[in-house]
């Protein structure tokens, strides 16, 4: 079996899911490649996804959100979107490279890829999965045609009620390698840390607001501070100059599962695939920063399942960040559900279902 995952480049989260799930598979020695979906269709707009994003985002991601909101509307009617009319365009590249690299299975853990390949299918068939990298149903997904969804728990019904046929739903859980947290190293030492620590993880992209909030957290008592910035080089110039011996600065990380267990508190923006990674180290957690539309869904899934708290302003931060250092029966009841919730074997258990339904 020869498998091609798809993804491109709007955040980090698409990307990390397809190499977890990459990961995983050739633990259990399958042969896959995983590709930029803009790569194969269209040279010149491989980094074209990625810049409309990040133009999306703005401040407080409006934009994303307003398209976001549309992609909602056309969910309630019949007509067909203009997202799929365009992925509809690529199919037949991608077919054409599908076919001349003999793939057996592809694995989209987004929605463009997916939609091209519903487009695909409707002349040929070639096998795939679309995975869901949120804690929501995203808008058009009722649109994709795939041989199986998989899902996080407790969401079948949201998706039926959104079109999908029930019984292609998996309730998996967003894939994270079992490497992540196997491989995951306690820096503490080398950090040089001997208080609590909390680590603000703010995204690929460094999205939000964080720099007005600094000073109320270097007044947090016996804690030390990190917090990565991501891509976002002007944002971490931004912050360097608060850099002192409690608050340390990041740029972009590729061990940031050292970090995360090192960790006794985490506040993140609440993506879908970066909030699994924290909640598979079973830590406590803050959300905030939520660009507008699907992680405000993944804050509401975490949150009424008590797995993290919400601060939605800087007081609110502070408050939960005291919470979760002095009152354990809270911090506790928040690992137990993350436990419940929250698989750390989530991509193993794919591969698994991978080899029992297409070997």
């Amino acid at each position: 079996m020869k498998i091609l995952l798809l993804s491109c480049n709007t955040g980090g989260g698409h990307n990390s899911c397809a190499r977890y799930i990459q990961d995983e598979l050739v633990s259990n020695g399958i042969e896959c490649d995983f590709k930029n979906y803009f790569e194969i269709v269209h040279l010149s707009k491989k980094d074209f996804s990625n810049k409309i994003y990040v133009n999306s985002l703005g401040k407080r991601g409006g934009i994303f959100n307003y398209a976001y909101k549309i992609g909602d509307e056309y969910d309630k009617t019949n007509l067909i979107s203009p997202v799929y009319l365009v992925n509809k365009l690529y199919s037949s590249r991608l077919y054409k490279f599908i076919v001349n690299n003999g793939y057996d299975l592809v694995i989209c853990p987004h929605l463009f890829p997916a939609h091209a390949m519903t487009a695909i299918n409707k002349k040929h068939r070639i096998p795939f999965i679309f995975v869901d990298t949120d804690y929501e149903y995203h808008p058009l997904t009722h649109e994709i045609l795939a041989d199986y969804y998989i899902i996080p728990k407790e969401l079948d019904d949201t998706f039926i009620a959104r079109g999908v046929d029930k019984n292609k739903l998996v309730s998996l859980g967003i894939p994270i390698s079992t490497n992540y947290v196997k491989t995951a190293k306690n820096i503490r030492k080398d950090l040089k840390v001997d208080k609590k620590m909390i680590l603000i993880l703010l995204g690929s992209m460094g999205f939000g607001n964080i720099e007005s909030v600094i000073g109320d957290l270097l007044n947090i008592k016996d804690t030390t501070f990190f917090i990565v910035c991501g891509k976002n080089q002007k944002l971490y110039d931004t912050l360097k100059k608060y850099e002192c011996n409690n608050m340390r600065i990041l740029g972009f990380t590729k061990n940031v599962n050292d970090l995360i267990k090192a960790s006794d508190i985490v506040v993140s923006k609440p993506g879908g695939l970066s909030t699994t990674e924290i909640a598979t180290f079973r830590k406590g957690l803050i959300h905030m920063f939520p660009i507008p539309g699907v992680e405000t869904t993944n804050t509401l899934y975490f949150s009424s399942r008590k797995m993290s708290l919400v601060a939605h302003d800087n007081e609110e931060l502070i408050k939960h960040v005291d919470t979760l250092l002095n009152n354990k029966d809270v911090y506790n009841t928040m690992i137990e559900n993350q436990e419940k919730y929250i698989p750390c074997d989530s991509a193993k258990k794919l591969v698994e279902f991978i080899k029992d339904k297409f070997e």
